[in-house]
C-alpha cells in the first residue's frame, strides 16, 4: 500500500501513476472477485472498529476525497461507507461557497464540519478546493495559494494534535476514462442529472488541475495527513485500496471500549 503514498519532500508526478493499474490484483475475473470480497472483509474490521471508536469518544477520523470530475466520490462513498453505522459516520459535500462562506476566511466552512470525537468523517471535496479550483480558475495567485497551503498544513496539524487522524485520496482516472464516463451521463437517461455542462469546460482545463495537484500533494502530503493516489479506472480496484487504506488506519488508532463506572459489579446487578 505504501507505493501508492505521496511520497514526503518529492515532488509529485502524477503521469509516473497508472490509472489503469489493478496491482495488487490480477487484471482477470479472479482479481476482481478477490478485490471485491477483499473490499466486503476490510468493512466488516472497520464496522468492528468504528463501534469501538464511538465508544471510546476520544478519536476521530477525517477521510479527504480528492478527484477530478467524474472520478468516482460518490461511488467510493457508496461502496465503502455507506455500510458503516450512519451515527458515527458523516459525509459533508463541499461545493462552491456561498456568500456567507466568502466572507469569511476560507477554512472558516471547513472547521464546523470536522469530525467530533468518536466520528468517522468523510469530505466530497474540501478545503483542497481552495488551493485547486480557485488557481485554476484565476481567482488567487500563486503567492496567496502558497499561503493558503501553509495554512491547511498548520490546520490538519491542530486537527492531528487534538486526536483527529487524516487520511487524504486522489482518485486518479485517466482523460480517456474522464471522456468514457461523461459520455454515459449523456446516454444513460437515468444519469442526466449527473451531468453538468461546465464539466466540458472544466475538462479543457485537464492540465491545469493536474498540475496544481500536484503541487498541493506535494507540499500537503506529510506524514502526519498523508496522501494516496488511488488508480480510479477500475471502480472495483479504487473500492478495494480505499477500504484497505482506511482500515489500516482505524486499526493502527486501535481505539478501546470504555471502562464500565466506576463500582459497578456485573455480577451483582439483577434484572427483575
Amino acid at each position: 500500500m505504501s507505493n501508492f503514498k505521496v511520497p514526503y519532500g518529492k515532488k509529485l508526478n502524477l503521469g509516473k501513476y497508472d490509472p489503469e493499474k489493478t496491482v495488487p490484483y490480477s487484471e482477470n475475473d479472479s482479481g476482481k472477485a478477490k478485490a471485491k470480497e477483499d473490499r466486503k472483509k476490510k468493512i466488516k474490521i472497520m464496522s468492528k472498529i468504528q463501534e469501538r471508536l464511538f465508544a471510546e469518544g476520544k478519536q476521530a477520523l477525517l477521510v479527504v476525497l480528492q478527484a477530478m470530475d467524474t472520478g468516482g466520490k460518490d461511488s467510493t462513498i457508496r461502496s465503502v461507507f455507506s455500510p458503516l453505522n450512519p451515527q458515527g459516520c458523516q459525509v459533508h459535500s463541499f461545493k462552491k461557497p456561498t456568500d456567507l462562506e466568502l466572507s469569511h476566511h476560507f477554512l472558516w466552512r471547513i472547521h464546523q464540519k470536522v469530525p467530533r470525537k468518536g466520528m468517522i468523517t468523510v469530505f466530497h471535496r474540501s478545503h483542497y478546493e481552495d488551493i485547486l479550483v480557485t488557481r485554476v480558475h484565476g481567482f488567487v495567485d500563486d503567492k496567496l495559494a502558497q499561503k493558503h497551503m501553509d495554512e491547511i498544513i498548520q490546520f490538519e496539524k491542530t486537527l492531528v494534535e487534538s486526536g483527529t487522524q487524516i487520511i487524504k485520496f486522489f482518485l486518479h482516472i485517466s482523460k480517456d476514462e474522464q471522456k468514457k464516463r461523461l459520455q454515459d451521463r449523456i446516454r444513460d437517461p437515468e444519469k442526466h442529472w449527473k451531468f453538468n455542462p461546465d464539466d466540458l469546460q472544466e475538462r479543457k482545463k485537464w492540465n491545469r488541475y493536474h498540475r496544481y495537484y500536484e503541487e498541493a500533494m506535494t507540499a500537503t502530503s506529510l506524514p502526519r495527513a498523508p496522501w494516496y493516489v488511488i488508480p480510479a479506472n477500475h471502480k472495483w480496484v479504487r473500492n478495494a485500496l480505499v477500504s484497505s487504506l482506511v482500515c489500516q488506519k482505524l486499526a493502527a488508532m486501535n481505539p478501546v471500549f470504555p471502562p464500565p463506572p466506576k463500582g459497578l459489579n456485573f455480577n451483582k446487578i439483577n434484572i427483575t
